[in-house]
């Protein structure tokens, strides 16, 4: 959502602060299976955390193949029946023999780390070399079965977790039309947040922000070009880690940027967060950008948590982000005063207010990426579609199935241009990811800061799949996004139930020190709640 309202602005100018969000939405069809009532959950599961699943484990209360089982009935239940959430585009058939496997491990002595025998479940862009689809979404790629796991799946099965099965997301990634509704896709339909059903759960990590949140899995994965990790986390009321470019390999994951794209976690704590972060890194000789990481890259990020963590720093609070919506301000001007309650200090900066220009050439820049990379990403896979003009041509041939509420203006825009080595490219890429990141460089030095602060962005906005999407008020995702750098969401609180997430970013693979901040707010805020599914904010 939060790139898709770039786009449609093309700077960040664009991106001011609006209104307060509508008190309810227009209602979806009804669904034959969706309950008029709000659902009341007393799922065994909710709200646990990693050490407390291997806590159990160990004790021989559960299994991994228990834990899976109840997660694949909380999916029936929740995700398929009931509120329809809609967050799980497709079930992993091989989960339980996985935990099976992970079990038996474990009775045999061997434990290969935190994330043994933990059900994770994974955007469905990103390559699975087994009996799922990976798709993006699209009718287009509804027959692509991967030839082999993306390197971070590799990763994820060497840790031992269990991948429970793919979410639904904003067909393709969210760069397709300027008129998308994020959380819907062709192949997956509307996902709905899990808080209030007729609100958008933000994409396009949709499926992954609104499955996370509602207890489907312990942990899941999303992707984030430009907010879509950080902003579905913020809606859902999640912690998402959108890392530094190079810390995650991003071979066998559907493109759409070279220099922004990666996969990052989200969960409902910190330490879980950090978790899974660990158990995704490594150098991959096919992603040349992981060789950045190499000396950088930790195993273990949860060595960073500390409760104490705020104590003599120094954080720097965007200005803009005081300038209306008078709930998200006080949401933030809370916020603070627990930052400053732990020994942090908080000065306002002005850095969006430096990059309208690189804003504008963002979106050039992916244009060009996006063609270039999911070119030679569909000419090596499985999928009958072997080039972007491929998936246009599908998508005109079958637009009542492909196409029914918006078109693919930005796909057709992409296609127009030209290689990597055309001046236009360069030139924007020098604004938009140069310039980025001289100007956050300078804040941080200037100012003597050991982080940027702000809202992630606004209040879940109503699901219209007649319109598209609109402005939800704030976006801070866009600086973090362009210059490559990490960026750390937080649950800050809420209005009305509708969550709102307070942002952390730096410099390049700062991620121990967001972490650590991170961590300290979280410890000392407790802003997390669990959603009810509301059926409208009336209700």
């Amino acid at each position: 959502m939060q790139r898709r309202n770039f786009i449609k602005t093309g700077s960040i100018a664009g991106l001011a602060l609006s209104v307060t969000a509508a008190t309810s939405c227009n209602k979806l069809p009804a669904d034959k299976n969706e309950s008029t009532e709000n659902a009341k959950d007393d799922f065994a599961l909710n709200e646990v955390t990693i050490d407390t699943l291997q806590q159990k484990m160990k004790s021989g209360e559960y299994t991994s193949q228990s834990i899976t089982q109840l997660y694949l009935d909380r999916i029936a239940a929740i995700d398929k029946a009931g509120p329809k959430l809609n967050a799980v585009i497709e079930v992993n058939k091989d989960a339980m023999n996985m935990a099976f496997a992970m079990d038996k491990e474990r009775k045999n002595g061997k434990v290969r780390g935190p994330m043994h025998g933990i059900p994770v479940l994974i955007k469905d862009n990103i390559n699975t070399g087994d009996n799922m689809h990976t798709t993006a979404g699209s009718l287009a790629l509804a027959d692509n079965f991967a030839k082999q796991d993306a390197f971070i799946i590799r990763q994820l099965r060497k840790a031992g977790a269990v991948i429970l099965g793919k979410t639904n997301l904003s067909e393709w990634a969210n760069f397709r039309s300027t008129h998308s509704t994020s959380g819907w896709s062709s192949r997956g339909g509307q996902t709905k947040g899990p808080y209030i059903l007729d609100r958008n759960p933000s994409g396009s990590s949709a499926g992954s922000g609104a499955a996370a949140s509602a207890n489907l899995c312990a942990v899941a994965i999303g992707t984030e070009t430009d907010g879509s990790v950080v902003s579905p986390s913020s809606v859902n009321g999640l912690v998402g880690i959108k890392p530094t470019i190079g810390l995650l390999s991003r071979s066998g994951i559907i493109p759409i940027s070279a220099t922004q794209d990666t996969a990052g976690p989200m969960a409902r704590t910190v330490k879980d967060a950090a978790i899974l972060l660990g158990a995704l890194t490594g150098v991959d000789a096919q992603d040349t950008y992981t060789l950045a990481g190499k000396d950088k890259a930790q195993k273990d990020y949860t060595l960073f948590l500390d409760k104490n963590g705020l104590k003599g720093k120094r954080l720097g609070v965007e200005k803009d982000a005081f300038k209306g919506n008078e709930e998200m301000q006080a949401l933030l001007k809370a916020a603070i005063e627990t930052l400053k309650s732990q020994g942090a200090e908080v000065i306002e900066i002005e850095l969006l207010k430096d990059l309208k220009d690189a804003g504008k050439a963002e979106f050039t820049v992916l244009l060009y990426e996006f063609k270039d990379g999911l070119n030679k990403y569909l000419s090596d896979s499985n999928a009958k579609v072997k080039s972007l003009q491929d998936v246009i041509d599908f998508n005109r041939k079958n637009a009542g199935k492909a196409m029914p509420y918006f078109k693919q203006e930005i796909m057709d825009q992409a296609q127009q241009k030209g290689s990597l080595s055309s001046k236009e490219y360069t030139d924007a890429l020098q604004l938009s990811h140069t310039g980025t990141r001289a100007a956050i460089n300078n804040i941080l030095q200037k100012n003597k800061l050991d982080a940027i602060i702000g809202p992630t962005n606004g209040f879940a906005i109503c699901i219209d799949l007649v319109n598209g999407d609109y402005d939800n008020g704030f976006s801070f995702s866009s600086p973090a996004a362009m210059a490559g750098y990490p960026h750390i969401t937080v649950p800050m609180g809420a209005w009305n139930e509708l969550p709102m997430g307070l942002s952390f970013f730096g410099t390049a693979f700062s991620e121990p020190e967001l972490i650590k901040l991170a961590y300290a707010y979280e410890q000392a805020s407790k802003k997390r709640t669990p959603p009810k599914f509301k059926v409208d904010l009336l209700s």
